[in-house]
Formats: structure tokens, C-alpha cells, sequence
């Protein structure tokens, strides 16, 4: 499969480089964070986290208030002024992500859809050895992540057809799903109400992923669980499909609807 396709991480990735890119990511998402819960959530030393955080406040990509709290710098301040509410559903999620998480013994997920991409906004990995790590600030196109299925799946036909309008991918044509073998996966998921993704984003992960709705019944976000295609067994499909959603439900009561 092409590499624009999906994402593998790379042979040698530089991890000092890596820990400082997410937790740029971190900054954006959220807001504010402390040393310590930069260490926790990368699993690295305080002393570590301290000089990640200070080489981005040296370039501009974070910047520290009175009470030894991070925030975004200015090359992220652009965030800073979209982030609200993403960031309130962040907030509200992750709590229910982590509990999922135990549940269900893989790594959780919740991504938003901007476009003909979805963003990862929160990713809590399990602790088994064999696991799918944090995809956390990652971009993937949405007709190859699971919950970009299920929001792509809330757009009537029109829209679908706007979104992939062969004009927007004249530079980029590799880019441009096959409409209507899209349109019959899309059409699957709103029967079943869930998105199943078999190696659609990377290969040897299946995910699958609900709704997360607004009062008035809008999908604002997608949750999901990744787990290794080694350990994924259809017979306990729904099973699985049930406790998201109920995890959905809860993140949903907890942001009012």
C-alpha cells in the first residue's frame, strides 16, 4: 500500500524528537500542563520533561506562567484561540476514555473531523506489551480512520459529494476515494450504527468506533478502540459495539447532551 495511505511509524525514529512533538500536541489541545504531567503522560523523568518543555519555550512553541504552568507559545497561539472547544470535549472525555480502556483491555480514541481529515484529540493506550500506541494530535484522511467513517457517515449526499469534489483533488488525485465504494461502506455504518476498520489506516490494526453525539443529535466526535488484528475476535463485535456505546452515552451526559 502506498505510503500517503497510511502511516507507519519510521525505521529510526529520533524519541527526543518524538516526546517533543507530542507534548507540542499536548500544549495545543489542552491548553496548560505541568512538568510532572508531561512526565506522566510521555513516561519520562521529571529532569526530561523539564528540558523538553524548555527547548519549546525556547523556539516559541510554549511559553511558562508565574505558577510553573505551560501554555501554548505564540507559534501555537493560533490554536490557542480554536481550542475551546475541542479542548472542553477533551476534557470531559478523557476520564470515560481511560475507564473504556480498562473495560475493554485495548487503546481508546476520540477524533473529530475537520474537513475530508480526522484529527486524533485523545488517544489512551493500554498496558498490554502487544498494544496500538498514542495517536494523539495525529491527521489521518477520514475515510480511512474508523471514526472518520462514522462521521463522514452523518453527511447526506450532497455533501459527501461536495466534500469530494474531483475539483478539490485536481493536484492530488491519488488522494480521492473511490466515491461509491464509500458511499456503500457509509451506508453500512449508518445501518449498524458503528464503524468497523480493518486495516484501512495501518496494517495489522482493526478498530471499530460510535458516535459521540451534541443534545440536539449531531455527531461531534467519533470514539473508538484499536486493538492488534491478532487479538480481534468477531464473535465479541458486539459486545464491544455495546460499551462504546455506552462510553459515548457518558461523554455525552457529561457535556450536557
Amino acid at each position: 500500500m502506498a505510503v500517503a495511505d497510511q502511516k507507519q511509524p519510521p525505521a529510526y525514529i529520533v524519541t527526543s524528537a518524538d516526546h517533543a512533538l507530542r507534548a507540542a500536541v499536548m500544549l495545543q489541545l489542552e491548553g496548560g500542563l505541568t512538568v510532572s504531567e508531561v512526565a506522566d503522560r510521555l513516561g519520562v523523568a521529571r529532569s526530561t520533561a523539564h528540558r523538553l518543555l524548555q527547548t519549546l519555550v525556547y523556539r516559541d512553541f510554549a511559553m511558562q506562567d508565574e505558577q510553573r504552568v505551560y501554555h501554548p507559545g505564540p507559534v501555537l497561539q493560533l490554536a490557542t484561540h480554536s481550542q475551546s472547544g475541542t479542548s472542553r470535549l477533551r476534557a470531559i472525555a478523557l476520564p470515560h476514555l481511560e475507564r473504556l480502556v480498562d473495560l475493554v483491555g485495548e487503546s481508546a480514541n476520540l477524533t473529530i473531523r475537520t474537513g475530508d481529515t480526522a484529527r486524533f484529540i485523545a488517544s489512551v493506550e493500554c498496558r498490554q506489551a502487544l498494544r496500538v500506541g498514542s495517536r494523539e494530535g495525529m491527521v489521518f484522511p477520514a475515510h480511512r480512520t474508523t471514526a472518520g467513517l462514522v462521521l463522514l457517515a452523518e453527511l447526506g449526499p450532497a455533501e459527501l459529494d461536495e466534500l469530494y469534489d474531483e475539483a478539490r483533488y485536481a493536484e492530488r488525485p491519488g488522494e480521492r476515494p473511490d466515491l461509491p465504494s464509500l458511499r456503500g461502506r457509509l451506508g453500512r455504518v449508518r445501518r449498524s450504527g458503528f464503524a468497523l476498520n480493518n486495516g484501512l489506516s495501518e496494517r495489522g490494526v482493526v478498530a471499530v468506533g460510535v458516535a459521540v453525539r451534541d443534545a440536539g443529535g449531531t455527531a461531534v466526535a467519533g470514539l473508538s478502540v484499536s486493538l492488534p488484528s491478532v487479538r480481534y475476535d468477531r464473535d465479541q463485535l458486539p459486545a464491544l459495539v455495546a460499551t462504546l456505546h455506552r462510553c459515548a452515552g457518558a461523554i455525552e451526559a457529561g457535556r450536557g447532551g
